[in-house]
């Protein structure tokens, strides 16, 4: 029997709403898709959850090699952040104070069980997806966010040179999940021109937005 579907809403972001609240005091609304609760949004915390800065780099040859955890806004631009949230690189995704206390950045495993509750790669995308062309291109193809995810194109930092690319295109997310090449680590994409919700590896010094899901 499948589980009916809630969005969990709030008119106000402070801290004493009692929804999941990141090392900033950013508070996120939350939604619930089959078994699992996720944030509705991306994650734009400048501090992990004990209050510890997290490095913003906007030089792009030193993002290229930082050999940590380091956040950006898209084009180094902060008025992205509330639309799109930040672009980590995957040693910020991986460490488990990212996130607010009880979340956690998304594993490949637990991306897999959400996609496949929708219907598999080729459905879930546009499930997923933001309607209209507000943040994401045309045709944005199959968007109906009937999930209530809101998947919003926020772009990437690319890994070779530090450029911006592909926002309001392109969503991609780090999972936590390392690759078996130890350059790399997994991740999970979606895009305007098909709905579907694709997964796959790519350079941990890249860019990607992050999307927590409730511990267990």
């Amino acid at each position: 029997m499948m589980i009916s579907l809630i969005i969990l809403t709030s008119c106000e972001k402070r801290k004493d709403t009692g929804l999941p609240t990141d090392g900033d005091g950013n508070a996120y609304d939350t939604v619930v898709i089959g078994t699992q609760v996720w944030l509705k949004e991306n994650l734009k915390t400048t501090k992990y959850n004990n209050g510890w800065a997290i490095p913003l780099v906007t030089d792009n040859a030193e993002w290229t090699t930082y050999p940590i955890g380091a956040y950006c806004w898209y084009n180094n631009d902060p008025t992205y952040k509330d639309e799109y949230g930040a672009l980590y690189n995957w040693h910020a995704a991986r460490v488990e104070l990212l996130c607010p206390v009880g979340w956690h950045t998304a594993t490949e495993e637990e991306w897999i069980t959400m996609i496949n509750y929708l219907g598999g790669e080729s459905n879930a995308g546009g499930k997923l997806k933001e309607t209209g062309f507000t943040h994401w291109q045309s045709p944005n193809e199959g968007a109906t966010n009937e999930t209530g995810f809101t998947a919003r194109a926020g772009g990437m930092r690319y890994f070779g040179d530090g450029s911006f690319r592909n926002i309001r295109s392109i969503s991609n997310w780090w999972t936590s999940t390392p690759s078996n090449n130890e350059r790399s680590a997994h991740r999970v994409d979606i895009s305007y021109i098909v709905d579907w919700a694709s997964t796959g590896s790519y350079r941990k010094n890249t860019g990607y937005s992050v999307r927590c899901i409730k511990d267990n």
